[in-house]
């Protein structure tokens, strides 16, 4: 006969009896031979003789019990399962509802204990001991200042940041919706019974076992995420930002082999092919220095120096090429030289007075709404299409319900510049669209 830790301090947690289907209080029977599922029986029922199916009542059998010391004497099992779930419930350090929960211990008692056997346990400090230098050996060649798991920030719900982040709750290490987040409903109706053949039973197992393999694919990629740093999105892309335009390309590339290597790893492998780069540049860099005939560094930037006038030279000849090119058409010399010269630029024509560059339609919104008459009159008097069109229509409903429009009647109308308005009126007037009054 052995004695065994039971399932848990609450009988509800156990399974009933098989004889008369009472919920179990220690010390209980456990049939040593009847399984996979465990056929526990009650100290009534096993002093009867029960037998049931292919249990019978002289089959090996094991005492289930809790009443026997583990760590001093003293305490027993049972209380030291209850005094790990009162800490649990109750908080560690809050002693008086601890010892509440417990009835049988009191409040010094189950602080001096749990700080003996718990905290201050030479084992338990050994081993934490061991981990911690053991992280700490492990991230001391770490070249990478960032630290991917560090604590990911924990917005409000259905925030801009949290949906950055996926819906990800910080404080519970889950996520609003999960990957394959309906993999428990093929399982929700699955119950194992006594009376079920062994082909259903291999089915229902297989079942589980799918499921059990769907869990693990879910917290593989969890951890990826984790490891990776990938919740924080923000200070992902910081990180990311701070490589050339080059290695982003590949680091958007090589990203989904980062859940084949850990964090750290991937994070080298980066910087190794970053460092490639500049290096690669650097050399051709100095290959073209060396194809100049350049063997000093003063003498490379006097070279860059001169090659910066060659470029600027080269790039204002180009531009006068494109004007002597535009010269014949004089509306497009106008516009070229309205995408050339900066914004407010004031150039002077030939009556000598000084007027802004023509208005750029290029792109505009209703521009192919306008004919060609139309173009040259929103360019001269610098309207963009989609108000020239608004006033136009309101001044044809004007003249259209007055039976004709003077030029106050349109000024009043539209409140823009008067000279403007009035450019417009005489369009108008002389496209025949409107008439005088």
């Amino acid at each position: 006969m052995d004695r065994l830790a039971s399932f848990g301090n609450d009988p509800f947690d156990k399974p009933p009896c098989r004889g008369c289907s009472s919920y179990l209080t220690e010390p209980y029977i456990k049939c040593a031979e009847c399984g996979p599922s465990p056929f526990l029986l009650c100290l009534q029922c096993f002093t009867r003789g029960f037998e049931y199916k292919k249990h019978e009542s002289d089959h090996k059998y094991e005492i289930m019990t809790s009443d026997f010391p583990v760590l001093e004497p003293g305490w027993t099992a049972q209380e030291e399962m209850a005094l790990l779930e009162a800490v649990m419930d109750c908080g560690f350090g809050n002693w008086q509802d601890v010892a509440y929960q417990m009835r049988t211990k009191t409040k010094e008692e189950c602080e001096s204990h749990y700080m003996k056997n718990f905290i201050n346990n030479p084992l338990f400090s050994s081993t934490l001991l061991s981990l911690r230098k053991t992280k700490d050996s492990r991230f001391a060649e770490g070249a990478i200042p960032f630290k991917p798991t560090d604590d990911p920030p924990r917005p409000t719900f259905d925030s801009v940041l949290s949906r950055d982040m996926a819906g990800y709750m910080p404080a519970r290490a889950d996520f609003m919706e999960e990957f394959d987040n309906y993999a428990e409903w093929d399982l929700k109706d699955i119950d194992f019974v006594d009376d079920d053949s062994d082909i259903l039973r291999a089915l229902k197992l297989s079942v589980v076992d799918i499921y059990h393999s769907r869990l693990k694919e879910r917290q593989r990629r969890k951890k990826v995420i984790r490891d990776h740093g990938l919740i924080n999105l923000r200070k992902f892309q910081m990180l990311e930002r701070c490589y050339p335009k080059e290695v982003q390309e590949l680091y958007d590339v090589m990203r989904r082999f980062a859940r084949v290597v850990g964090p750290i790893e991937h994070d080298k492998f980066i910087e190794s092919h970053a460092l490639e780069f500049e290096l690669r540049r650097e050399i051709r860099r100095l290959q073209e220095y060396r194809k100049a005939g350049i063997k000093s560094f003063c003498s490379a930037r006097v070279y860059e120096r001169a090659k910066r006038m060659r470029e600027d030279e080269r790039r204002k000849r180009t531009m006068l090429c494109d004007v002597l090119q535009y010269i014949q058409d004089g509306r497009a010399c106008q516009a070229l030289m309205g995408r050339a010269l900066p914004r407010g630029y004031i150039y002077t024509n030939s009556t000598g007075r000084r007027s802004a560059p023509p208005l750029n339609l290029t792109g505009l919104p209703g521009t192919e709404k306008l004919n060609e008459r139309e173009k040259e009159l929103c360019q001269v008097v610098r309207l963009v299409p989609g108000a020239y069109l608004e006033y136009k229509q309101a001044l044809l409903n004007e003249c259209r319900r007055q039976g004709g429009l003077r030029l106050a009647q349109a000024r009043a109308l539209i409140k823009i510049d008067v000279n403007k308005t009035r450019k417009i009126y005489d369009f108008l007037i002389k496209e025949g669209y409107i008439t005088k009054a």
